[in-house]
């Protein structure tokens, strides 16, 4: 490019200034902020909607769905909450202990019998008649007894992850908004470069 071409860039790039689009990434900054903002209250209604389905003993499994899809679609929508500094965030109490109160820990009958046979057969490979197998049967159920066993919490307790960078209005916003500020400075730094090269 030779000196007068030059001449001519900057002309057309004097009437550009860089605070123009400083001022657009300046909005764009409040228009990500307040779409950030609507993604984290949205996740907080639908949390909210979680423990209200597990309090009433609702459909938690409807509400723990919609949470999900939401929450793994859109950024700034973490389900940790600070203030209360539990981990996992989601923990499902009511079900839980209607789960426990209601005897979902007892072992049934059939499996019983099942581990019972197991049992036996490990005990005694050689003796397949029942003259061996039926006493022993017997003396495990006797001694195991439908005994109680433990409702694993784990299946009670949800976390789910945010994506970094989401293809929603907040995300595009927040991408436009990097492009106006690294426009404003990449035109920031031509300007100078023509300055201090073209007269």
């Amino acid at each position: 490019m030779n000196k007068k071409q030059l001449h001519h860039v900057w002309t057309r790039l004097r009437g550009v200034h860089p605070l123009y689009i400083v001022g657009v990434a300046v909005i764009m900054t409040l228009v990500s902020v307040a779409a950030l903002r609507e993604n984290n209250l949205k996740m907080i209604q639908l949390r909210s909607a979680v423990y209200e389905a597990d309090r009433n003993n609702g459909d938690v499994q409807g509400a723990l769905t919609n949470l999900q899809r939401y929450v793994t679609t859109h950024m700034n929508t973490s389900t940790y909450n600070k203030q209360d500094n539990i981990y996992p965030p989601i923990q499902l109490q009511y079900t839980y202990e209607r789960i426990k109160a209601a005897g979902g820990g007892q072992i049934s009958n059939d499996q019983l019998y099942i581990e019972a046979q197991a049992h036996c057969e490990r005990t005694n490979p050689e003796g397949f008649g029942g003259r061996f197998r039926v006493p022993c049967i017997q003396e495990y159920i006797k001694t195991n007894g439908a005994r109680a066993a433990t409702v694993p919490d784990a299946l009670y307790k949800y976390d789910f992850i945010a994506p970094k960078w989401s293809p929603d209005f907040a995300g595009w916003s927040v991408a436009a908004t990097v492009l106006c500020y690294a426009a404003a400075l990449g035109l920031w730094l031509v300007r100078r470069w023509f300055q201090s090269n073209v007269r």
